[in-house]
């Protein structure tokens, strides 16, 4: 089956797609398009054709799935990323509606006012810059770009009149500089005519659809003037609609002026966001490509270490070594192979690097490269380096971080909290020695006596520091003798599994009689019980009212035990049903309850957006407190899962707030709460499953979230009008502050994990109710190098240190991009012995590879197609031409070199050696598609040696510029979606 019949064969079993998003667009019709529904789609698509090729290049057979992610990521034999694949689809599709929400009035960004130029050189930045991202394995930067310049492309499809002139395919010049998008209508050219009372079919003036000018409609909120004669958007929002000419052109929604072309014109969004995914994909290469999609073969997971390396931490160097030969040799091809690798060393004054890598052997060798050294002042820049390993790992990762000191740089406890909480990633604490005095130079026994009692108290409230964060961020603070740490570090390590859910956690500081219970559903295995705690006694009861006490270490409940330092973990007999822990201590302790289970859940809370198209929005830090609220959770590793109930549970235990729950469709499901606890607090979900069967499972589920979270009475948010950082040139990022609390004097902290230069005012002033704004400005370094990401942290803190709240930017660092050309391939020489019997016979390619005068030069040179051997080489005394050969069996008589430049152009160029001729058809009502060209000599065997596509036809005197040397557009593999008519409805939403 071809890549164009499979992939419609795919679409065609999906029936509807996507999910009604009742936060963005309310009050449009549901059988239109979002974007969000467009984006979606295009996703599943790259994915399914990324996993396509990785399969076939393994040499396995790959069935389409329907298009859910659930069912995408396991055709990519990936199931234990189902959780981060959603995850990664919902960033994008909020990255993307934001765009209306921070550049409504924009016209370039959203292609309104025929603003062509510059839309376009919106997505081309943001193109390089996600390229550039992905090169360096930035992905959260990559996803954010991502999602905001998907939104300008498809906006082009909605608002210009593209459909109207009858193109059947997408602008694929939007992607690349210097080259013709169209006829652009010229400033004092009418464009269009009144509608006909609600009837705007033939409001677009006649020459400019003959003439095939382009044009879009104009758009104001606040203002009903625009050039005379030009047309209008349209629809409520738009003030101009009311000038004459009357009307709009827009097909946002089926009930659009132009409505009617709705469908044509999402589904061409749909392949034009696919052509863009599949640009992208192709310059990150297919696995790379589907991390920055959330996806990985192993754990979904990466394993993360911050390592103190002072002098006095040499054991505890060698136990981490230890851990990680065990983790890489037990781990690496198993289902539990971590996705990524990240070590940061720290000590004082310097913290960092921060080393990241896909490949074990890489991690080993930085761990084994470690050496502790160096000593000097007791604290260590530890929250320095934790900080550097909450920016540069994924969402949701579990840090493990190891030292024997206490903090030196206490000032970044907020920064990092806010770091957690935005990332929702788990932080465990190895502390040795932290009852001890570690000795670093020789001095008097009444100077040591001194420096032990001053210590001892820093060691004491740096020890609780390192608990407080431990708690937030759902973690544990394991204290421990350096001889036992091998053994704790071990048992913490060794369980991490992105299939591992929390069914309970609890702090209580200090302890009290309590009792605490956790539901076991059918989809739980490997229930294991976490204490952190001195002198911690209980009673653990199992559903069947089997009882056994903590003093037990073996009994009819639990199959394994351990203890070390502070830390006890025991290994439950799963049993289906209520269990109870109860307590009985005084004593401080956290508890945490985890299993194994693919069922586990998202949540985002949700607020009224400030913007004027009104509607809900994801909160990006802390929700506001005393008030009511909204939570987005999403179901995930289940589609037949449903949600009951949710709890807003405080940290403390004494209170909860339930909240009212309806479902939204696609595992979605809305929570609504009469209030957000002023406490901290924890989300708890409660549900059920049919089992995938039509039985619904006896017991209901139960899960946590990890990560304690914390209202505010203040709001800090930030348009980030640029994701891009050129080296060497500030850029001011403005910030808006808001208090509904007390007012007063807010003091203003802005930190970035880079340590770039910065500037920002260290306070402003607010009463009760307002908000004020201001800038922080920051400068990259002129040598630093394209695609490092930075994370900008701005926080504000209300008068008395009670109250914080803050907002979490990222920016890429780029440099420039001149070279938008793609590379060039060119045959030099083809060779065959093919004969009847392939598996016998063998063909040969050589090909030289150019990146043109004035290219940022050749990258790399793969081939996405072919089983063949394949080699490069620098042309002797030129370093600009790449040399390629490659020699394949007659049996495999194709191959489709794949060839990135410095900055992310792609060509593909296909060649074949077959007997049989390849006909070529063309039709003068559609775009020219060569499909090859081919040479025959009577005494040889068919030779394909180059194929070629032309890009869509454009308006007459626009240029054809041929896109790359390939057999068929990857984009066209998306298109068919328009070929077959699915009848898929949703909603493109306004601008």
């Amino acid at each position: 089956m071809s890549g164009l019949a499979a992939l419609c064969f795919l679409l065609l079993q999906t029936g509807a797609f996507g999910f009604e998003v009742y936060f963005a667009g309310v009050g449009l019709p549901s059988s239109s398009f979002t974007h969000e529904d467009i984006t979606q789609i295009a996703i599943l698509n790259a994915t399914v054709q990324a996993c396509r090729t990785l399969a076939l290049a393994e040499g396995k057979d790959f069935t389409f799935p329907p298009l859910t992610a659930d069912s995408v990521v396991a055709a990519c034999e990936a199931s234990k990323s189902s959780k981060s694949f959603r995850k990664v689809i919902q960033f994008i599709q909020k990255k993307n509606r934001r765009t209306d929400y921070w550049y409504l009035l924009s016209a370039r960004h959203h292609f309104d006012d025929e603003r062509f130029l510059e839309g376009r050189k919106l997505i081309t930045e943001g193109l390089s810059a996600v390229k550039a991202s992905i090169k360096r394995e930035n992905f959260v930067t990559a996803r954010e770009k991502l999602g905001r310049i998907l939104h300008t492309l498809q906006d082009f499809y909605s608002h210009s009149n593209w459909v109207e002139m009858e193109n059947q395919l997408p602008n694929s010049n939007l992607l690349r500089e210097g080259t013709r998008i169209g006829n652009i209508a010229a400033e004092s050219r009418a464009t269009c005519r009144n509608c006909d009372g609600d009837d705007c079919r033939n409001n677009i003036l006649e020459d400019i659809l003959q003439e095939k000018i382009l044009i879009s409609g104009y758009f104001a909120l606040f203002s009903s003037s625009k050039p005379e004669g030009k047309c209008s958007h349209g629809g409520k929002w738009d003030r101009t609609r009311w000038t004459e000419p009357k009307g709009g052109i827009n097909k946002d929604t089926i009930d659009s002026n132009h409505g009617h072309l709705h469908m044509t014109a999402a589904n061409m969004a749909v392949a034009a966001s696919s052509q863009l995914l599949e640009d992208i994909r192709g310059a990150a290469g297919d696995k790379a490509f589907l991390q920055l999609m959330g996806i990985s073969k192993g754990s979904s997971k990466a394993l993360c270490f911050v390592i103190d390396t002072t002098g006095s931490m040499s054991d505890d160097i060698d136990a981490v070594r230890k851990v990680t030969s065990s983790i890489i040799n037990n781990k690496v091809g198993t289902e539990d192979e971590p996705s990524l690798y990240i070590l940061v060393p720290f000590n004082d004054p310097d913290f960092g690097p921060l080393v990241k890598t896909t490949d074990p052997n890489v991690f080993k060798n930085a761990i084994n490269s470690l050496s502790a050294t160096g000593g000097g002042d007791f604290p260590e820049m530890s929250l320095s380096g934790l900080r550097l390993a909450l920016t540069g790992a994924p969402p949701e990762s579990e840090i493990f971080l190891f030292t024997d000191a206490p903090a030196k740089d206490t000032y970044l406890r907020s920064t990092v909290i806010a770091l957690i909480e935005r990332t929702k990633s788990v932080v465990n604490f190895m502390i040795t020695g932290i009852l001890g005095f570690r000795r670093r130079r020789q001095v008097s026994d009444s100077e040591q006596q001194q420096q032990q009692q001053q210590q001892s108290r820093m060691v004491v409230s740096d020890a609780t520091l390192y608990r407080d964060l431990a708690q937030v961020s759902g973690g544990l603070a394991i204290e421990v003798t350096k001889s036992e740490l091998p053994v704790a570090t071990s048992i913490i390590t060794e369980s991490s599994t992105s299939s591992l859910v929390t069914l309970l956690q609890a702090t209580r500081n200090p302890g009290k009689a309590e009792n605490l219970t956790f539901s076991v559903d059918e989809s739980v295995r490997d229930v294991t019980v976490y204490i952190t705690g001195t002198s911690t006694t209980f009673t653990l009861t199992n559903p069947s009212g089997v009882s056994q006490e903590s003093t037990s270490t073996t009994g009819p409940l639990i199959t394994a035990s351990q203890s070390v330092g502070n830390f006890k973990t025991l290994q439950l007999k799963t049993q289906t049903g209520l269990w109870e822990i109860k307590f009985v201590t005084t004593n401080p302790y956290i508890l945490k309850v985890v299993g194994v289970s693919a069922i586990d859940f998202l949540f985002d809370f949700l607020e009224v957006s400030q913007g004027p198209l009104g509607g809900l929005d994801v909160i990006d830090n802390r929700p506001r407190a005393g008030v009511n609220g909204s939570l987005l959770v999403t179901v995930t590793g289940s589609e037949t899962a449903t949600v009951t109930e949710v709890f807003l549970v405080e940290s403390s235990g004494l209170r909860q707030v339930n909240g009212s729950v309806e479902a939204q469709g696609g595992g979605n499901f809305l929570a609504q709460f009469d209030r957000i606890p002023a406490e901290e607090f924890v989300v708890l979900v409660k549900g059920q499953n049919n089992n995938g069967s039509q039985r619904v499972s006896a017991v209901s589920y139960q899960r946590q979230s990890t990560t304690s979270i914390r209202a505010s009475t203040v709001t800090v948010s930030s348009p980030a009008t640029t994701g891009v950082l050129e080296p060497g040139t500030p850029l001011s990022v403005s910030f808006f502050v808001t208090t509904s609390g007390a007012g007063g004097t807010f003091s203003i902290r802005a930190t970035n994990d880079q340590n770039f230069d910065s500037s920002f005012p260290s306070s402003l002033i607010l009463v009760t109710g307002s908000s004020a704004n201001e800038t922080v400005n920051i400068t990259a370094p002129s040598n630093t190098p394209s695609g490092t990401e930075v994370t900008l942290t701005i926080e504000a803190e209300a008068p008395g240190g009670a109250d914080t709240n803050y907002v979490v930017l990222r920016f890429t660092v780029l440099k420039p991009v001149t070279d938008f050309t793609p590379p060039v391939c060119q045959n030099v020489s083809l060779q065959s012995n093919c004969s009847d019997f392939c598996s016998s016979s063998m063909w040969e390619l050589s090909v030289q590879v150019t990146d043109g005068d004035g290219g940022s030069g050749v990258d790399r040179v793969s081939f996405r197609q072919g089983n063949g051997t394949l080699n490069t080489s620098l042309a002797a005394g030129n370093d600009t031409i790449t040399l390629v050969s490659y020699n394949s069996s007659c049996c495999s008589p194709d191959v489709e070199l794949l060839v990135v430049d410095e900055v992310g152009n792609v060509a593909t160029c296909f060649y074949s050696i077959r007997r049989i001729i390849s006909a070529t058809t063309q039709s003068p009502s559609s775009p020219t598609v060569i499909v090859s060209t081919t040479t025959q000599s009577p005494s040889s065997p068919t030779v394909i040696v180059s194929t070629t596509t032309q890009s869509p036809k454009l308006p007459s005197a626009a240029p054809v510029v041929s896109l790359s040397t390939t057999a068929v557009p990857s984009f066209l593999l998306c298109f068919c979606i328009t070929i077959i008519g699915l009848n898929v409805m949703f909603e493109m939403g306004i601008n």
